[in-house]
């Protein structure tokens, strides 16, 4: 399918292809082949703040296709994209009460980590249906890469939420049967075919229930909070430069990046950022002080974590700093809004 993607515009966590540089074996002095046809230096590529277009992101995939000369590259790099590579994302997903949920949260919030995939779930019968569209035409060693990468992800993941590796799953491939298709095997314990018309993947819909023994219900709520908020930052109608600003701060740990940091990644000086972020009625500040204190809120109600927790959660590594930051934004102390809160909660209630 083909769908309203930016391929210009920068929206695709770097640290993906950071990854894929790694397996690849390369230092920082060889890692400019990887950057061929991207327009993209060395330093600005290792910068843990930079944002890919669609259309790097594939270059590199092409680039690290040729470089391993491997065409199961997609398998090996699955293995890597492991959970806590997928930020927020991956953090709610492994707190999920079952699979079932955990794909639905997979379906939602796919596009705040990678905007070229969409997946779609049907339930038909007793068994789920778990489809992939690709919003820009692929060739076929990306598009078998790609539904690779995903097919390793989805069974590693049903298998720390399942408990064992999902063997009742079957799959079908668009591409055709790869010369090292014995290896998939190893990685897929499911019954696989190929040449199909789609990519499905079948699930029984029993096992997507299965209670996930690591399910963390206050982990999920947070998790899912921030998942929130990077999909609502989202909307096209918001400016640039403070989409990119918000973007860039909610795909880090919160409150780390500083407007040097943000300006580097966004090819600008800093005194450049601000001009822009004023033009737009904003600042720096302002963005930050937003994402933060919506966070912060969010970990009070949704938890029963100290003050102090909060504060180190948010990176503030002084308790007191986060609470007089707290109080310049909501003019009450953390304690204060949260017996606040729970008061009215309770007359709610009652």
């Amino acid at each position: 399918m083909t769908s309203a993607v930016d391929v210009d515009g920068p929206s695709i966590p770097s640290s993906y292809s950071r990854l894929a540089a790694r397996e690849l074996g390369l230092l920082s002095r060889d890692v400019s082949e990887v950057l061929l046809g991207t327009q993209l230096s060395v330093e600005q590529f290792l910068q843990e703040s930079t944002l890919l277009t669609p259309y790097q992101q594939l270059q590199i995939l092409r680039n690290c296709l040729r470089i391993a000369k491997d065409d199961a590259f997609g398998l090996r790099l699955g293995q890597r994209l492991t959970s806590p590579t997928h930020g927020a994302l991956g953090f709610l997903v492994n707190s999920s009460p079952d699979l079932l949920t955990a794909l639905q949260a997979f379906q939602a919030y796919l596009p705040t980590r990678m905007n070229l995939a969409r997946l779609d779930l049907v339930v038909e019968g007793e068994w789920l249906e778990l489809s992939c569209e690709y919003a820009v035409e692929l060739e076929e060693e990306l598009l078998r890469l790609l539904s690779e990468i995903f097919t390793v992800i989805f069974f590693d993941t049903a298998e720390f939420i399942v408990g064992r590796p999902l063997r009742e799953a079957c799959i079908n491939f668009m591409h055709q049967e790869p010369a090292y298709s014995a290896r998939y095997a190893v990685d897929i314990p499911a019954a696989i075919g190929f040449g199909a018309d789609a990519y499905v993947l079948r699930v029984p819909l029993d096992v997507c229930k299965v209670p996930n023994a690591s399910a963390n219900h206050e982990s999920y709520v947070m998790a899912l909070r921030h998942c929130e908020a990077m999909l609502a930052q989202l909307n096209p109608n918001k400016s640039a430069c403070k989409y990119q600003v918000q973007k860039m701060m909610l795909s880090h740990p919160p409150g780390v990046l500083n407007e040097e940091e943000v300006a580097a990644a966004l090819f600008i000086c800093k005194r450049t950022l601000a001009r822009r972020l004023k033009q737009e009625g904003t600042s720096f500040r302002e963005v930050r002080d937003d994402i933060l204190s919506k966070q912060a809120v969010g970990y009070l109600l949704d938890s029963t974590l100290s003050v102090e927790a909060v504060a180190g959660l948010l990176n503030y590594h002084d308790s007191a700093n986060f609470r007089r930051a707290f109080k310049r934004w909501f003019s009450l102390t953390p304690d204060q809004y949260r017996r606040q809160y729970s008061a009215s909660e309770r007359c709610v209630l009652n």
